[in-house]
């Protein structure tokens, strides 16, 4: 226990954080938007992660703060290719619209 806090405590965040994250990318058009949803669940991962380290171990237990900097390192490189799309696709149409993105097959 930390301050109060027990692991379901930090198990309840994290899913408020990835419920959040979830409504953020089924209900934004705006592909900025969507890819904020997903940097949110990626982080619900991360406070899971965190705390299974902290309260699963016993003792010097890293492996979750490992992954949680894994994570974030693939969300970074996630940020970046999706931007350079989203940029690429405002090029061409003028719009950051998902919905607009299915014209570029055509």
């Amino acid at each position: 226990m930390v301050n109060g806090l027990t692991l379901n405590d930090f198990l309840i965040l994290g899913l408020a954080v990835f419920l959040l994250g979830v409504y953020c990318v089924l209900t934004r058009r705006n592909a900025i938007g969507i890819l904020m949803g997903i940097e949110l669940i990626l982080n619900a991962a991360n406070i899971n992660y965190i705390a299974f380290s902290f309260f699963g171990g016993g003792g010097a237990n890293y492996d979750g703060q490992v992954f949680a900097i894994f994570v974030i390192m693939l969300a970074a490189a996630e940020a970046v290719i999706g931007l350079a799309i989203i940029l690429a696709i405002y090029q061409n149409l003028r719009t950051i619209d998902v919905g607009a993105a299915e014209t570029l097959s055509g």
